[in-house]
């Protein structure tokens, strides 16, 4: 239940909790049904929605009279579409580029491997949990707000980790509506986005410098008890020489998902294969030492 004394924008999220759709879904449309700016699509979601964790930064904008400007896809794909947004305050200089996934709705296909990833991740409530189970029209609908709300709290989770141990990077995750997420856009100031690890073409140095990165990421990921899940060229950026984690809705908690090792060790080997394509020393790119030591660190000898 929705407790009315929570400061709105701060509600705690723990992700083996479901959205309550009813609630979010009918935030969204009073969002839809506000005056549209004379500047912009629309104004800022900011209010309505879920934000990312203290401290906030700077960057992110969060005036009540912020409006939100749609810039186009940056990228589409079966389960959400990333959408490039600039929320700015009009007349003034505050203005951020920002990256919005946006999860397919219940009509759409999701996760093809959702059964794998939700292991571990049970809902409280059994009616929510057989819809879940039998994919129902409702199932599908929290299935895909388990999703939004599993990579936001991850993303939260590791922001910080980040900011106050190191060793990792994500997007910080600006706030959470539903099934609409909104992120730090990494790129430059025209929209370009940062490429992906699949894309870049390194040095000998920068490779191994990447590669070192990588295991860092990894061994804090594993610290935590958690494996990325679908780890891949594909979901790294490269901003500024820094490795960046992306695409997280999948996180596993590899201490609690009966396949855990699994998703840890096909990460590690998917991502070493792309190294070793790339000219890193075999010894290095070899992935089975590796699998070892982080699954000693998550505590899974």
């Amino acid at each position: 239940m929705f407790d009315s004394s929570r400061p709105r924008g701060r509600r705690k999220f723990d992700d083996d909790e479901p959205h309550d759709l009813k609630f979010r879904g009918a935030r969204r449309q009073a969002v839809a049904d506000a005056d549209v700016p004379d500047t912009g699509d629309r104004w800022s979601t900011w209010e309505a929605a879920d934000h990312g964790p203290e401290p906030i930064p700077d960057w992110v904008v969060t005036e009540h009279a912020a409006v939100d400007d749609e810039l186009g896809v940056l990228k589409t794909g079966k389960e959400a579409d990333v959408h490039l947004v600039r929320r700015g305050v009009p007349g003034t200089d505050r203005s951020v580029l920002l990256a919005v996934k946006r999860y397919r709705d219940a009509d759409h296909r999701l996760f093809h491997r959702d059964a794998g990833y939700l292991e571990g991740r049970r809902v409280r409530r059994s009616r929510e949990m057989r819809a879940m189970e039998n994919r129902t029209s409702f199932g599908r609908q929290v299935i895909a707000g388990q999703w939004a709300a599993a990579e936001f709290a991850a993303l939260s989770r590791l922001w910080h980790i980040g900011r106050t141990m190191g060793g990792i990077h994500v997007p910080y995750p600006v706030q959470l509506l539903g099934t609409e997420l909104m992120l730090e856009f990494l790129g430059d100031d025209d929209g370009r986005a940062a490429p992906r690890l699949a894309q870049v073409r390194p040095d000998p140095d920068e490779l191994l410098d990447l590669w070192r990165q990588a295991v860092e990421a990894l061994t804090v990921l594993a610290r935590c008890g958690l494996a990325h899940g679908d780890l891949s060229p594909y979901n790294i950026l490269v901003h500024d020489g820094r490795l960046v984690l992306i695409d997280l809705p999948q996180i596993v908690d590899v201490i609690a998902n009966p396949q855990g090792r699994e998703f840890l060790a096909r990460d590690v080997r998917v991502v070493a294969a792309w190294f070793a394509s790339r000219g890193l020393p075999a010894e290095l790119a070899d992935p089975e030492p590796l699998i070892t030591t982080l699954l000693a660190e998550a505590n899974l000898r």
